[in-house]
């Protein structure tokens, strides 16, 4: 049988002194019913609520299992606070406006902390809200509800069923949020202690790693970058995989890897903008060692002595690091094992540096001298006799030809002469 307050739709509340367009959408229509299908539905609440979980259960397979702990005590709570929601607005819209937003905003946290799917928890909500719309469907059809209230509460359902869900996402979304911010805070740190000197201690650095969930390789490799000049610093930093530790803003940008042939394609391709250069693989615990010549590479592309390239690797240029490993030692060497230079014009020091240097290359030879220089040999022959009044015995001494041909390289990639007269 109707009933004749169920005859029509509730027009807007103009009594409690509160409109429906500061309520939810959904609840608003839930409002618009009239207060005695409140009356009448209340009975069959608890009916609902538990078909709703057995619909969710048998249609969702990560939620078929017994909903058990936290976890399972949130969801059974979120869907009982659904229907009394739902019930609770028809009679009076301020009561439903409570702490149901809060509580589903929980359950998205919920599942996120759980590693659960947050597809999955949406997949939930629409089962539900189809089966409560098939419960409440064959009610209003025995009670006798007129069809345009009956596409009411349709509407209604499934505009809550979008509430929640938004309301899950975010709560889903923002826990998402704290935890990676967490996350990032931890393995920032976690590079720092790995590139620490003196080294941190093995414990600290695996119980760091155990924070950070970061599974600690045998070896890693150290990369120093640097932005290239006009580059946007503000740029989006590359996607990298998720065990690389990644340091764009501090003073020395650099990363630590485990595995340089997957990332270094990263850095060449995605870190325009950037150059990057490569510390030798070392193990775990002397990153802080990869890094170091990481830096001493950069300051050798920095200064032009090794060709700029997106990724430049130590292990290319080890001689060169080597030769350039102590300016101050080198110059000591370059006292030393060319000190018959000094007196002679810089002129004279560039043109006999150069020959000493093929001499030393070619093994004496003059025709090889004079084809690597592109002079004619009897120039060669007459550079060969200043060297011999030069440096006279020290040329058929191995450990002093072996400091000379140092010195002179180093110099060659510093791109000056050996020390003597300074240029006037």
């Amino acid at each position: 049988m109707s009933h004749p307050a169920a005859d029509r739709i509730r027009p807007p509340d103009t009594t409690s002194g509160r409109s429906t367009a500061s309520a939810s959408p959904a609840l608003s229509l839930w409002f618009s019913l009239p207060a005695d299908v409140a009356k009448r539905f209340r009975p069959h609440m608890g009916t609902v609520a538990g078909k709703i979980l057995a619909e969710i259960q048998g249609s969702v397979p990560e939620y078929a299992q017994p909903l058990e702990g936290q976890f399972g005590t949130v969801i059974t709570t979120a869907i009982e606070k659904a229907v009394v929601s739902c019930i609770d607005s028809i009679e009076d819209l301020r009561a439903a406006e409570d702490d149901w937003v809060e509580l589903f905003r929980e359950v998205g946290r919920r599942v996120f902390l759980d590693g659960r799917s947050l597809n999955s928890l949406q997949a939930a909500y629409r089962v539900g809200g189809r089966a409560a719309w098939r419960y409440i469907s064959a009610f209003g059809q025995a009670m006798r509800l007129p069809a345009p209230m009956l596409c009411v509460t349709a509407e209604a359902i499934f505009a809550y069923v979008d509430e929640i869900s938004s309301c899950s996402v975010e709560g889903y979304t923002m826990a998402q949020a704290r935890a990676a911010g967490t996350l990032e805070r931890r393995r920032h740190r976690l590079l720092e202690l790995l590139l620490a000197t003196p080294p941190s201690s093995p414990q600290t650095i695996a119980a760091m790693a155990a924070a950070a969930n970061w599974p600690l390789p045998d070896r890693v490799t150290a990369v120093a970058l640097e932005p290239r000049e006009g580059h946007d610093l503000e740029h989006p930093a590359p996607s990298m995989p998720e065990d690389v530790l990644i340091d764009l803003e501090g003073a020395r940008p650099c990363l630590v890897t485990a595995d340089p042939a997957r990332d270094l394609r990263t850095l060449s391709t995605e870190m325009t903008g950037w150059r990057a250069a490569v510390g030798p693989a070392v193990p775990l615990a002397e990153a802080a060692t990869s890094l170091h010549w990481a830096y001493r590479t950069m300051d050798l592309v920095r200064r032009g002595i090794v060709e700029d390239a997106p990724v430049t690797r130590a292990g290319d240029h080890l001689s060169k690091l080597w030769l350039l490993l102590d300016e101050f030692l080198l110059d000591e060497l370059t006292k030393q094992a060319l000190g018959p230079f000094d007196g002679l014009t810089p002129k004279q020091q560039l043109r006999l540096g150069e020959t000493l240097l093929a001499w030393l290359d070619c093994d004496g030879s003059t025709p090889e001298i004079a084809g690597l220089l592109k002079i004619h040999p009897q120039t060669v022959r007459y550079r060969l006799s200043q060297l011999t009044e030069l440096f006279g015995s020290r040329l058929s001494s191995a450990s002093a030809k072996f400091d000379m041909q140092v010195a002179l390289r180093a110099h060659r990639l510093l791109g000056t002469r050996p020390p003597g007269e300074e240029a006037g």
